[in-house]
């Protein structure tokens, strides 16, 4: 996530299922529309903080991080108080009537959330990596990254990856190198967002030499 420090014109991420813990680097996505962390490893609503200065943000899917906690009201009633521009909120509309009661039930965020020494990337033993280590977890961020990959390959006129070819490279992987692998796809998906058309020919160009090299290659 730290890449779109360096993304300031983006208007909508994609990073569901990543094991992300941290918002601030998209305190200076001020065009951003969009952002869609569901599934994650968000803990505090205090990260709510580096989204408030987001004057376009519209969108915002939070849901099952473990910030929402056991009360879905309040979780909602915060959210909204901090962030009153929403219309939609976990892919529910967001109504009047939410955000005058929000100013009265949701807790006002200030500060940012005090860090712990592990950052995002690859720790060596915390009980919520071996929880993402799991199959099913292993199936999420395959069916996302697949997702994303061949959503891109499509506007770029290249056709989809088959998923025996895309699942190769997962579940023999260690669980850092396959976060690695994530974050560099969802860098370059979030870059190209930021190309025009003979920039998207120039990636066309290079991917398709790329894949026939490989192709070649296998055979």
């Amino acid at each position: 996530i730290s890449i779109c420090r360096d993304l300031p014109n983006v208007e909508v991420i994609t990073f569901s299922v990543n094991g992300i813990s941290d918002l601030e680097p998209l305190h200076q996505c001020q065009n951003l529309t969009e952002l869609y962390l569901r599934k994650n490893n968000i803990t505090s609503l205090n990260e709510l903080f580096y989204l408030k200065n987001l004057p376009r943000l519209r969108v915002l899917w939070l849901s099952e991080n473990p910030c929402c906690g056991s009360d879905p009201y309040r979780y909602r009633m915060t959210v909204l108080r901090n962030l009153p521009s929403l219309q939609k909120l976990d892919n529910q509309a967001v109504t009047e009537e939410e955000l005058s009661q929000a100013l009265v039930d949701g807790e006002e965020i200030t500060a940012p959330p005090a860090r712990k020494n592990v950052e995002n990337g690859c720790p060596e033993s915390t009980e919520s990596i071996a929880a993402e280590s799991t199959s099913k977890t292993e199936s999420e961020l395959l069916n996302f990254s697949l997702e994303e990959t061949n959503k891109i390959r499509e506007e770029l006129g290249m056709k989809p990856v088959p998923r025996d070819k895309f699942s190769s490279f997962s579940p023999q992987e260690t669980d850092c190198n396959r976060k690695k692998r994530n974050n560099v796809l969802n860098a370059i998906l979030l870059l190209t967002n930021e190309l025009d058309t003979e920039g998207l020919e120039i990636v066309q160009q290079t991917v398709g030499r790329r894949l026939q090299a490989s192709q070649k290659k296998e055979l």
